[in-house]
């Protein structure tokens, strides 16, 4: 256990990361490890209060952490450019950025700028906010690009003609779009940092079925009885959190891989390689969506 720890610290240590959503759930739980590594964390999220609270709970365990707070809302692209441009002007490198932010099932709504919120938040604002870092991402060795998905990505697709769920919206459905989307982006941008011969790697993982604040009823916590099913079947954050922690450290990926729990019906347990639903390996569709994706966000990227 010390050797893994002692070579985890050796992998982290110096560097800075970036994770959305870092609040609490998966983010949190990320946060801290990488924290406890030696890695300077950004915490980038929405309600900053609740930021700054969970960023002291790291650094009451953890005195010695950098970690930082900085907003973002990921449905607001004037909020995601600020926030790049406030980060260039404080940090000349970005070792890890983690897509981790999502919202998940809610009732029909849209962005700041007009996108349906899940596939706005979830999948363009993450784009937007990549893009937009990559001149850093593409400057710093070894840097690396994890997208969270979903496990219901499975049985998705892409619904061109609806995006914006004007010609009918169900919550699940959007959400499986927005989590297929997130998939197809991480590796049509992995497959064109190779194209273009730069070292940065782009990869996707899943939590697989956690408890994290996703599965809240709006402000109330679930039900006594769905809390009681939710402890039997889901595995807790700090093992959802897992093969984010492997796809951003482990030394044997290349870029494109898909990790997930390694469990029965890769629900729980450790990370592993994942084989994602053939949709997500449509190479007309990742086109498609990268294209659509920068026209509706503004955000080309700088491959040069």
């Amino acid at each position: 256990m010390n050797g893994g720890a002692d070579l985890e610290k050796d992998l982290l240590s110096g560097k800075t990361t970036v994770i959305t959503g870092a609040n609490s759930g998966i983010g949190l739980e990320a946060a801290k490890f990488f924290a406890q590594n030696g890695s300077r964390v950004i915490m980038a999220v929405r309600n900053e209060e609740k930021g700054k609270v969970a960023r002291d709970t790291i650094i009451t365990k953890h005195p010695q952490a950098e970690v930082e707070v900085m907003k973002l809302d990921l449905a607001d692209l004037e909020s995601i450019r600020i926030f790049a441009k406030t980060y260039e002007t404080q940090f000349d490198s970005l070792d890890l950025l983690i897509n981790n932010a999502g919202v998940m099932t809610p009732p029909y709504g849209k962005t700041k700028d007009g996108f349906e919120l899940q596939f706005g938040s979830n999948h363009l604002g993450h784009f937007a906010l990549t893009g937009q870092l990559l001149p850093l991402l593409k400057n710093t060795s070894n840097s690396r690009v994890v997208t969270l998905s979903s496990l219901a990505h499975r049985r998705a697709g892409i619904y061109f003609d609806n995006l914006d769920g004007s010609k009918g919206y169900k919550g699940m459905k959007f959400y499986g779009q927005s989590k297929l989307a997130n998939l197809l982006f991480a590796k049509e941008l992995d497959k064109r940092l190779k194209e273009h011969d730069i070292q940065t790697i782009s990869l996707a993982c899943h939590p697989g079925i956690s408890s994290t604040n996703l599965f809240k009823f709006g402000k109330k916590d679930a039900p006594k009885l769905v809390r009681g099913l939710m402890n039997r079947f889901l595995q807790p954050a700090e093992m959802g959190a897992l093969p984010t922690i492997y796809a951003a450290t482990e030394p044997s990926l290349k870029g494109g891989e898909y990790i997930g729990p390694d469990g029965r019906g890769r629900m729980k347990g450790y990370p592993a390689l994942e084989t994602p639903d053939p949709a997500a390996n449509d190479e007309q569709t990742m086109r498609k969506l990268w294209n659509i994706s920068e026209e509706m966000t503004g955000v080309t990227y700088d491959f040069a």
